[in-house]
């Protein structure tokens, strides 16, 4: 099991040298895998959760690529419908390419009302309107000439409803959940190889993104985020979605308030703690 981490890629206390220490810090660390999240136009309702300055995933992971060496790195997730898919096609070969084929492009549907209508985007049709954009962006793929396109770029497909889960079977290479419980990620995980093998199609790689919330007391309760508590708890929900069969489990340090942003310390430490207890969870055979 590879992990990695959602690095922000906005907020108050974001500039270029705080994103280069983020990326020195997971490469340096042994992380696997360094994901941003997308916003185009910051309307209220983003600016909420994501303020300005909010640094575009492709311009940005195209710098880091030049910073780092052997980490992965990729969006969690990329919203479909604000883009051309021959833009975003073009654009994620172009980035592959030049980070030596290190990219994971990360792909959602979206939630931001305002930004939808500020780029001129019919929100209430972003679900067709993102299953049209990954079966283009696929054809255009295909084109390996006009595409330079020298590998399968790994397609991940966000959401946690039912129509993510059937996105991802149909669309995707893995299906990437965002900040579950571990109980609903049991269920839902079920739910993700019923649906596949009811259309006889492969299931989709498992690649959850979840909390990294360390605390100094142990958290209890069924609303318990995975990935939220002691180091202990955290490790061990580490261990049961590698039982589930995770491929790659991204940690989100991040936990919505933007004066986190100002405070990276915080979250640093976190992955260290993390990051001590990591070569079991890679090395063991699960049982």
């Amino acid at each position: 099991m590879k992990i990695g981490v959602n690095v922000p890629n906005f907020g108050p206390g974001t500039d270029p040298a705080a994103l280069l220490a983020w990326a020195r810090t997971v490469e340096s660390l042994g992380f696997d895998l360094l994901m941003l999240s997308d916003h185009v136009a910051i309307t209220p309702d983003v600016a909420r959760r994501y303020p300005a300055p909010f640094y575009e995933p492709f311009t940005t992971l195209a710098w880091l690529a030049a910073h780092t060496t052997r980490v992965h790195l990729g969006t969690t997730v990329l919203v479909a419908s604000y883009r051309h898919p021959l833009l975003t096609a073009r654009m994620a070969a172009n980035l592959d390419a030049l980070s030596g084929h290190r990219l994971v492009l990360g792909v959602g549907v979206g939630w931001a009302q305002q930004e939808f209508a500020a780029l001129g985007v019919p929100f209430e049709h972003r679900g067709r309107l993102t299953d049209d954009h990954l079966r283009r962006l696929r054809a255009a793929w295909e084109d390996t000439a006009g595409y330079g396109t020298a590998r399968r770029i790994p397609l991940w497909v966000g959401g946690n409803s039912d129509a993510g889960l059937r996105r991802a079977v149909h669309l995707g290479d893995a299906w990437h959940p965002l900040r579950p419980t571990l109980p609903w990620l049991r269920e839902a995980a079920t739910r993700l190889r019923a649906y596949a093998d009811e259309h006889a199609l492969p299931v989709p790689a498992f690649a959850p993104r979840i909390a990294l919330k360390l605390t100094p007391a142990p958290v209890a309760g069924p609303q318990r985020l995975a990935g939220e508590g002691t180091i202990e708890q955290i490790t061990a929900d580490l261990a049961q979605l590698r039982l589930l069969g995770a491929a790659h489990v991204i940690l989100d340090p991040y936990h919505g308030a933007p004066e986190e942003t100002r405070r990276p310390q915080d979250a640093r430490q976190a992955l260290a703690a993390v990051a001590e207890h990591l070569a079991p969870l890679r090395t063991e055979q699960p049982r």
